[in-house]
């Protein structure tokens, strides 16, 4: 009796609930990111062999991620996370209500059979798993990196007007940008409002897909029954050797058909278990970082520590407030006799000579600005204001946003004035002026001192304008600073 009143609810224990579903998706979520902090952390390690690996890591995330999601379609009947919850993907039946109970319970294997992912089902659900997610970051950093400028320098941006013999990338570029900032954001709000849409009416069996995409390739996500864990444990048995085929120990590991066949599948397989394991370490790692344990042990252990102050190149190093002068009381020559003693004289230590920074692959000065002291340090070195959307570069200085955005791209007021032979910078005039001026002639005095500087000194374009030094990634590296 129970049974047929199960067969007449209409009760489908091979359903998983939305919370199943939500939860699959914020683990396949977090494997990303910590990912790539865990390549941000080994780069800083070892730059020089996995700074290439972290420029493009999206697409060779993207790589790995078909590989391991195509395997586990194929044995396990689910994605990578999937499998860790015990889900499977299948085909939907092209039946009248899409179920058929008594079928399943009397005939499972077959069942099972012929809902089974075929080879090109399994590609369009790599598509929508591997594909749609890269293609989303990678709009979503567009977005990030030329919405935001736009906001902020508004109609003096100077990458939003197209030259009249614009290049075909230049135009590409162009157009890119414009749907990045005015069609993206509507494309984005009907995404998810399509999820949201999709969410619902699966919490409420109204649909058989919890995602459109899902419901594009036809395809649902069912738990995994029996039948399907005799059919995983029987795929995961040894083959036996056909007639003729050398033994194992006939034949190396590293052969290309051991390797396709046996090791590469077991290690594809191995990540079942690394997938709690590394869940673990990282729970464990984000309460480490979080207790007040782990900063208690730093504090103490830098306890005692009296770090020296950083060192800037083309900076002159501060003299002693408290350096006495130097008293000197040699004298060249016999000494006259004298009724009262000669006085000493003292000597002045002599100012130090400010020198810029020198590049190291064209060897030329390079422009820069004053470091910010003590009484200006609420302001922008590069303007003298109070900052304005405060930006850090990457070597620690903070500038008003259009300022350092400006200055990086070597189109700042101050560097225009500067190469062109006007007095742009501060500290650095006066030694290029007097420069021109032993190597000019006399009546040339008054040319030199507004004579152009391109090929004697660098704008600082690409570089920190305290410190001269490269900023990579331009600017797409600076940061903003929450105040």
């Amino acid at each position: 009796m129970e049974f047929m009143s199960t067969l007449q609810d209409g009760l489908d224990i091979h359903k998983p609930s939305l919370f199943e579903l939500l939860s699959e998706q914020q683990l396949s979520s977090l494997i990303t990111p910590s990912i790539r902090y865990l390549l941000v952390l080994a780069t800083q390690r070892y730059p020089r062999y996995l700074l290439r690996v972290l420029n493009s890591f999206d697409e060779l995330y993207a790589l790995a991620m078909v590989v391991v999601e195509r395997h586990y379609l194929r044995n396990y009947g689910g994605g990578f996370t999937e499998n860790f919850y015990g889900l499977k993907r299948e085909r939907v039946l092209r039946v009248e209500g899409g179920e058929i109970p008594r079928t399943q319970i009397a005939a499972a294997g077959q069942v099972r059979e012929a809902l089974k992912l075929r080879s090109g089902d399994v590609w369009k659900n790599i598509a929508i798993m591997v594909g749609l997610p890269y293609l989303k970051r990678k709009l979503d950093e567009s977005y990030e990196i030329h919405a935001p400028q736009a906001a902020l320098l508004g109609p003096r941006y100077n990458r939003d007007s197209l030259p009249e013999d614009a290049t075909v990338r230049q135009r590409i570029m162009y157009y890119y940008k414009w749907f990045i900032r005015n069609v993206y954001p509507t494309i984005n709000a009907a995404y998810y409002f399509s999820l949201l849409a999709f969410n619902l009416a699966y919490l409420f069996s109204s649909t058989a897909y919890s995602s459109p995409f899902l419901w594009l390739v036809q395809t649902r996500i069912r738990r995994l029954g029996e039948a399907d864990h005799r059919a995983i444990a029987l795929a995961g048995e040894p083959k036996p050797l056909p007639a003729g085929h050398a033994r194992p120990g006939q034949t190396s590991i590293f052969h290309p058909r051991n390797m396709l066949t046996t090791i590469i599948p077991r290690i594809l397989s191995g990540l079942k278990l690394v997938l709690p394991t590394s869940i673990f370490a990282l729970k464990f790692l984000e309460w480490w970082h979080a207790s007040d344990f782990a900063r208690q042990l730093s504090r103490k252990a830098a306890e005692g520590l009296d770090l020296p102050p950083p060192v800037i190149s083309g900076l002159p190093r501060s003299v002693p407030t408290n350096a006495e002068p130097v008293k000197s009381t040699v004298s060249l020559g016999k000494p006259k006799p004298s009724s009262a003693p000669a006085a000493p004289t003292t000597v002045q230590p002599a100012p130090q000579k400010l020198t810029p920074p020198i590049s190291g692959t064209s060897g030329l000065p390079i422009l820069t600005v004053p470091p910010p002291k003590e009484a200006t340090s609420k302001l922008c070195p590069i303007c003298l204001h109070s900052i304005i959307t405060p930006t850090a570069a990457q070597t620690g200085y903070v500038f008003c946003y259009t300022c350092i955005f400006r200055w990086v791209e070597g189109t700042h007021e101050r560097q225009v004035s500067w190469m062109e032979g006007g007095s742009g910078g501060e500290g650095w005039g006066d030694e290029d002026e007097a420069a021109d001026d032993t190597k000019d002639s006399q009546d040339q005095e008054g040319d030199s001192k507004h004579a152009s500087r391109e090929g004697r000194w660098e704008s600082g374009k690409d570089r920190c304008a305290v410190t001269g030094r490269r900023v990579l990634g331009g600017a797409e590296g600076l940061r903003r600073v929450m105040v």
